[in-house]
């Protein structure tokens, strides 16, 4: 099994050199590879490749391109996670609010195995769920402000506040779980179907642990495919073997889904935001034709006319 050796930042420069980038500031590149870290940034060259199996970049390729669609993806990144994060604070207050109405505010009534799905197949999926919700009350209860106020005054953690430290991931499981009219009545305040929503919170609950953790986010893709919608066919997407090509597991999916759970107002910040990246990496990538980033992304040409829809 070969290993990767130290290389010191002379070196990392004669490898892209080798590779064929153009390097037209030497001390600055090394400023930015220390920085930064060569093997983050050299996550980015793929696009730039003369080919998917050849490590040898497109004639004419820059290391100030390459910067560039690395400043791009954390700017592009941290646009996403902060409307991710609304999203979550939505669905968790939400889901908060209507199972508190129904179910009451203490752990020991929102907390019954008869308030979930009596499906015998989730069965074992409810109980786990359970302990984890509890385990979240005993080991993160007093350690953040609210649930602590709220477990030294009063002995319990209501719903709404206990939402607080459960992981999107967790509030999605928890959504999957519910009966199939407190399903409904969270459904409905987005216009979607339980099914839909279901989806749509496993995948942004990826997405939103990518950004957290600074994943390479702008070419990524997840195994499941969102439903096709009305945004697919009003924006005339290509399709190819019966399929969109684009909006399906990519990040253009990530925007249709933003579309349908952000307020009309928060949609279009976002949009503009996004815009603006765009539009500035565009005006420093000339290697290559930018349409090829937008492939890469999952973003037809027309992308921002989904504003208007």
């Amino acid at each position: 099994m070969g290993t990767k050796q130290f290389m010191n930042l002379n070196e990392q420069l004669e490898i892209l050199k080798s590779r064929g980038l153009i390097i037209n500031d030497e001390e600055k590149a090394k400023v930015i590879l220390i920085r930064e870290n060569y093997f983050f940034l050299s996550g980015y060259r793929h696009v730039f490749l003369k080919s998917p199996k050849d490590r040898v970049y497109v004639p004419g390729t820059t290391f100030d391109e390459l910067y560039a669609l690395f400043t791009f993806d954390r700017n592009f990144r941290n646009i996403i996670f902060k409307y991710l994060l609304i999203i979550e604070n939505n669905i968790k207050s939400i889901l908060s609010y209507q199972l508190s109405k129904k179910y009451g505010y203490k752990e020991k009534d929102y907390l019954r195995v008869s308030n979930f799905t009596q499906d015998s197949k989730k069965t074992r999926q409810v109980n786990d769920l359970i302990k984890k919700m509890k385990r979240q009350i005993r080991v993160n209860g007093r350690q953040h402000t609210a649930t602590y106020h709220y477990i030294s005054n009063y002995g319990y953690i209501p719903l709404w506040i206990l939402v607080k430290v459960l992981s999107f991931g967790l509030i999605g499981e928890l959504y999957s779980i519910l009966k199939v009219e407190d399903q409904l009545s969270i459904a409905e305040i987005y216009h979607l179907d339980v099914e839909i929503l279901s989806t749509y919170l496993s995948i942004l609950a990826n997405y939103r642990n990518l950004c957290a953790h600074e994943d390479i986010l702008f070419e990524r893709r997840v195994e499941k495919n969102i439903f096709d919608t009305k945004y697919h066919r009003m924006l005339n997407i290509p399709i190819m073997d019966d399929e969109y090509i684009y909006g399906k597991n990519d990040l253009y999916a990530v925007i249709i889904m933003l579309k349908q759970l952000l307020s009309e107002d928060e949609f279009r910040l976002i949009i503009n935001e996004i815009s603006y990246e765009v539009d500035l990496l565009n005006g420093r990538i000339k290697c290559i034709p930018f349409e090829k980033i937008l492939d890469r992304m999952g973003f037809p040409n027309n992308w921002r006319d989904i504003i208007e829809l």
